[in-house]
């Protein structure tokens, strides 16, 4: 009997047709977390590797050591800021890419797909060879006579910010592409025939009904940043002498 309406709350739940989806999770992210969990609780030995003993001091550190902390604040700071960076640059692309009916739009899509297709260091030392001191950036301002002196804009925050906005905007765009084809256009025309202007329709109607689309793709491109390697380590490391 309970077996049946068991059966029965996973079917009209829909569980059951997320069950293969929560199977694999569980097996690929939740697991491995739990077997890792007691080798965080043993203390590390210099020269031999993970002791014996049991501790929570590898807790404590990352709670209070300035040094892992500022890690943190670090890392989480440069995620908001390539979620909002994306978020800005991505929308418009997005909205045009969506609703625009121009023979061209398959051709568009492929270029902000095309960088995927590059491998990730390739994507990184082009960023080096544009903001690097004597790079082509910096050239051109000092050409134009805008700067003097070049701008610094690698292995800092704004190299980092450029170079994984750049790499993970696909991401963005491409999940609020979907949200907004799915919002009708009669909705928009509506709005338009009461009077309401194109900045009123998008402030009051398209951006509300994209919300759960915006929401993914932050959620994905921050997920992405905070656990990029290389990137960071290219743009944002030490200068190479």
């Amino acid at each position: 009997m309970i077996k049946r309406s068991f059966g029965r709350f996973l079917r009209r739940s829909g569980l059951d047709l997320l069950s293969p989806s929560i199977l694999l999770l569980i097996a690929v992210f939740v697991l491995p977390l739990v077997l890792l969990f007691p080798t965080s609780l043993h203390p590390y030995i210099p020269g031999q590797g993970i002791g014996d003993a049991w501790t929570l001091e590898n807790y404590v550190a990352i709670l209070t050591d300035p040094f892992y902390l500022e890690i943190i604040a670090r890392t989480l700071g440069l995620g908001l800021f390539v979620v909002v960076a994306t978020l800005v640059v991505g929308y418009p692309l997005a909205y045009f890419l969506a609703r625009t009916r121009s023979a061209l739009r398959p051709w568009l899509i492929i270029l902000v797909v095309f960088p995927l297709l590059l491998n990730l260091v390739v994507r990184s030392f082009g960023w080096i060879v544009l903001l690097s001191n004597y790079g082509l950036v910096n050239e051109t301002l000092a050409w134009i006579g805008l700067i003097e002196e070049p701008l610094q804009l690698m292995f800092n925050f704004t190299g980092l910010i450029i170079g994984l906005s750049h790499i993970f905007l696909p991401f963005m765009v491409l999940v609020l592409i979907g949200t907004i084809q799915g919002i009708p256009q009669e909705v928009e025309d509506a709005a338009y025939t009461l009077g309401a202007s194109k900045l009123t329709v998008l402030r009051k109607v398209t951006l509300p009904l994209s919300v759960p689309g915006i929401l993914s793709g932050a959620i994905l491109v921050f997920v992405l940043t905070i656990s990029a390697l290389v990137t960071p380590r290219l743009l944002g490391g030490r200068p190479i002498r």
